[in-house]
């Protein structure tokens, strides 16, 4: 189970504050590409379970991940997750291509062998969803404990601004980050849907 802490910035000045109140613990910046994937008659997204492809920088991580089951509330998410990373990533390029790969060349995968169970064992056709791609910086809060991913999201409808913090201790960390962010001056939300909702959606949140 993934539980994590997520604050919705309203723009991309909240985002660059934000961004200016954290640099003395920035890590690493990511260029994510998100692609998702389902059964051609909505099988998964059915049983609110999500297929996703992530490529970071370019091609030089692949990572396949099967979520299922989110809920979202007073900005904490929960959602079962499994992750593998697809090896070299030059095979996760050509499933992206041919979606059919996904199962006949990750054959030994686990993630693969749940998304079979979920179509009830038997052989699914896979079809791409599109996607969406991220700007994805991450901080390392030492003092507190806490590793933090300020993301900015562009979708074909627009771009969304959102911190987000896994976390075993989602109120206390939830409750150290809204401190911070008033002290800062940063204006949020809690956020109210997962990336993938809107991007199906296909809009931003007002």
């Amino acid at each position: 189970m993934e539980v994590e802490v997520k604050l919705r910035l309203p723009d991309a000045a909240a985002h660059q504050s934000l961004s200016d109140a954290l640099s003395p613990w920035h890590l690493r910046t990511h260029l994510q590409e998100n692609l998702f994937f389902d059964g051609a008659g909505g099988e998964l997204s059915a049983q609110r379970a999500v297929l996703r492809l992530r490529f970071y920088d370019g091609d030089a991580r692949c990572v396949l991940s099967l979520k299922a089951k989110a809920h979202i509330s007073a900005g904490i998410s929960r959602v079962e997750e499994e992750e593998e990373d697809v090896e070299p990533p030059a095979l996760g390029r050509a499933c992206a291509a041919d979606p059919r790969r996904l199962l006949t060349d990750l054959h030994a995968s686990h993630i693969m062998g749940r998304v079979k169970d979920f179509f009830g064992g038997n052989p699914a056709e896979l079809v791409p969803l599109g996607g969406f791609r991220n700007v994805r910086a991450v901080y390392r809060w030492e003092a507190e404990g806490l590793t933090l991913e300020l993301d900015e999201t562009h979708y074909d409808f627009g771009t969304s601004f959102e911190l987000e913090c896994e976390t075993a201790e989602p109120e206390r960390a939830k409750a150290v980050l809204e401190a911070f962010l008033r002290r800062h001056g940063v204006p949020y939300a809690y956020s109210e849907a997962s990336k993938f909702a809107l991007f199906r959606a296909g809009k931003l949140l007002p």
